[in-house]
Order: structure tokens, then sequence, then C-alpha cells
């Protein structure tokens, strides 16, 4: 492996793209390959076993992007394939669920956390299994939140029917008295500011992507692979929809985000 290799970042849409925020922002000399699956978007109502063909077929992608480490920017996929892809890549890949858990864990002070996200994500009971083996005592609070994704997928950042779903959503979860929450999917931090505005100070909310980018950093120096390299460079791939994910992109990236490239066959990638 090539320490100025790029890193592999993949999610099934634009809610990655919040984990290589973080990344770009704390490992601001790392070159970034990023996939969106936008045309098989979203993952979280998808069974496992298509999940696992979806995210096998990107990483082969990336391994021929000739990738130094794999990111799953995704938490459906952190769940339910990591394993899997942990057991036919030989590069360091790590998922965004145990950061953001481990973050949790410190966070909360009443040892009642609250967890969002995916059908899929909720429904592995990842972080429920990950928190209890770390403490028994916590006590995990599950909300699929279906609706967020297609919302931030269409722009809906500031909305009032984004606004009145966050309320439905989270409602039994405040009843619950929840001192911390882990927005357990990518696409959610893009909704942090509406989500603490309607949850308030009391609630901290937890986001994977930031810790994910320290696990990256920790990681990449665990296996000597942090970069020389002066000025990073990053390139971008879409399965669907250029255009609009570049619009998208462009609002949320700190660099300029000049072309995305369209990989129209990537079920191809075995």
């Amino acid at each position: 492996m090539n320490s100025n290799s790029p890193i592999g970042v993949f999610d099934s849409g634009v809610g990655g793209l919040t984990v290589a925020r973080e990344i770009m922002r704390q490992l601001p000399h790392e070159s970034i390959i990023y996939f969106g699956d936008t045309a098989r978007v979203p993952y979280g109502n998808k069974s496992a076993d298509t999940i696992i063909t979806y995210s096998k077929q990107i990483a082969h992608f990336l391994m021929k992007q000739d990738v130094k480490a794999i990111v799953i920017a995704c938490n459906t996929a952190s769940a339910l394939a990591l394993e899997a892809l942990q057991q036919e890549i030989t590069i360091p890949i790590i998922g965004v669920v145990e950061p953001g858990a481990k973050a949790a864990l410190k966070a909360t002070r009443n040892n009642n956390i609250g967890v969002i996200g995916t059908e899929g994500t909720i429904n592995s009971d990842i972080y429920t299994k990950f928190l209890k083996a770390q403490n028994p005592a916590i006590n995990v609070h599950k909300k699929a939140c279906p609706l967020f994704v297609p919302l931030v997928e269409e722009g809906m950042l500031k909305d009032p029917v984004t606004d009145e779903m966050i309320r439905r959503y989270t409602k039994d979860l405040i009843d619950l008295n929840i001192d911390s929450l882990v927005l357990g999917c990518t696409h959610y931090p893009l909704l942090r500011n509406a989500i603490h505005n309607i949850l308030g100070d009391s609630i901290t909310l937890v986001n994977p992507a930031y810790e994910t980018a320290i696990s990256l950093g920790e990681t990449l120096k665990e296996h000597n692979l942090l970069t020389t390299n002066a000025e990073a460079n990053h390139v971008f791939y879409v399965s669907d929809g250029a255009d609009k994910f570049k619009e998208f992109a462009g609002t949320i990236l700190p660099c300029n985000v000049v072309e995305i490239n369209d990989i129209h066959n990537i079920e191809t990638y075995n």
C-alpha cells in the first residue's frame, strides 16, 4: 500500500458527504475517492443480502482505483456489510457505527441513549449490541426514521414538513428521558440544526461522521499510511444523477467540486 494513495469513501447517496466533509477538515492533506450509489438509494429498506452485494461491488470498484483504505460512510452498510467486506478486503476498512457508539457512551449522563436511523440500521440492532457490550447498564432506545433520507436527498433541510417529521419521530424518545441521541445515518447530520432546534440543549446530538474521521486518522497512523502529499485531490463518482449530486455536494463540502463521474455499471464490479 502506498501512503499517498487516496481513501475510498462510499455511501448510498449524498449522506456520506458528511463523512467526507469531516475527513477533509480533520485530514486536509488526504485525497478522497467518493462513490455515491445514487441509482440505488435508499439502502435502509433493502435486505441484508442486497446491501452486502451492493457494498462488495462498490468496494471492488474502489480497490481498482488503488485506494489505501475504505470508509463505509453509511450506517446501514456498516451494520450489515462491514464484516463481510473485512473478510475480502486486505486494506484497512472501517464503518461509522463503532465510532458513533463510543462517542455516545462518553456523552451520556443518565445511561439513556437514543438512536435514530434507517429501518435497516435499526432492525440490525447493531448499536444496541455494541453499546450493551461496552456497558450493560446502558438503556438503548431506537427509532427508525425512514422519511429523513428522502427529505435530505430533496434538499428539504429547512422545511416545515421536515420539522414536523422530526417532532413525530423523536417524541417517544424524549418521553423516555434520553440525554444523548446518535444520528445513526450519515444523512442525518444535515438535519442537525433542525433536530437541535426541536430537542433543545438538554440532549447531546452525536455525529458519527465526525467520530469516524477521527477513527480514520488513528487507523492510518497505526498502519503508517498518513500521506506526505502537500495537497489533496478529491474525485467523485455516482451511479446516477451526477448534476444533482454536484449541486448538493457544492453546498456541503469545503472544497470546489469540479466534476462528478457517472458509473452506470457498478454491478459489474464483483
